[in-house]
């Protein structure tokens, strides 16, 4: 694999500085550019590693702290090892930051990511991708349906509450959406039903999105996420076959 470089960096955004991660192929070379979008446990080393592996594919990586409104990173102080089942207060203290993100200022932050990648030197001309796990599977529609000149591609996984009846729901935005998606959902998940599922495909198929959505057979929400007990390695190494196919065909 490529060698990558990773530091700190702060993004200007409307609303303040928002802390990020950056990593990029160890060359300095202009890399297709992929904006990552966290889980609600937030920007913390797993997923500093998951941007690193992702770099080392050939990709220069932006993971926002998405919750920067609150404070830098951490914005809430998790074990090394998460688990709310052994901890409840976990989302507890969670629960009103996640919320605190409502669709309006998600897309407007989306704004100045994608503005932050055009003008990075480490990033290649031309749309970007996008990928997000849990709460950032929702960021990810609602960046492609705001900004389709921008955004090429989107994957999600474990995904929740991706088509709910409410009136700002990411699968309604899907007539806006130019990008190929790929989503590949938690099986039983609690956050993401059957007739969300079913809702959700129906949108995609009706605007004509190009897409592929699976249900990983026996994975649970947050199967990517190697420092929390729904990790699953089998349906990770499934994600991360999915995610670099649909970066390879977009780039």
């Amino acid at each position: 694999m490529t060698d990558v470089q990773g530091n700190d960096v702060d993004i200007r955004t409307e609303d303040g500085v928002c802390d990020a991660y950056l990593v990029h192929p160890a060359d300095g070379r202009p890399r297709p550019g992929v904006l990552f979008y966290q889980d609600a446990y937030g920007l913390r080393p797993h997923l500093r590693s998951m941007a690193d592996r992702l770099a080392a594919a050939g990709y220069t990586v932006l993971v926002p702290n998405v919750f920067y409104r609150l404070g830098r990173t951490p914005v809430v102080d998790l074990p090394e090892f998460i688990d709310p089942g052994a901890d409840p207060t976990i989302w507890q203290r969670l629960g009103p930051v996640v919320s605190s993100l409502t669709p309006d200022l998600a897309g407007r932050d989306a704004g100045a990511y994608l503005r932050w990648l055009a003008d990075s030197r480490l990033v290649a001309e031309g749309p970007v991708a996008v990928t997000g796990y849990c709460m950032g599977a929702r960021l990810g529609l609602w960046t492609a349906a705001a900004h389709p000149d921008r955004v090429a591609a989107v994957a999600g996984f474990h995904g929740g509450a991706l088509a709910t009846e409410e009136p700002t729901s990411p699968h309604l935005g899907a007539p806006a959406i130019t990008a190929e998606l790929y989503f590949g959902h938690a099986d039983n998940d609690h956050a993401l039903p059957p007739e969300q599922i079913a809702r959700f495909e129906e949108a995609l198929n009706a605007a004509g999105v190009r897409h592929a959505c699976e249900v990983y057979p026996g994975a649970r929400h947050g199967y990517t996420q190697a420092d929390t007990p729904a990790y699953d390695h089998e349906a990770d190494e499934r994600h991360w076959a999915a995610l670099l196919d649909l970066l390879k065909r977009t780039f």
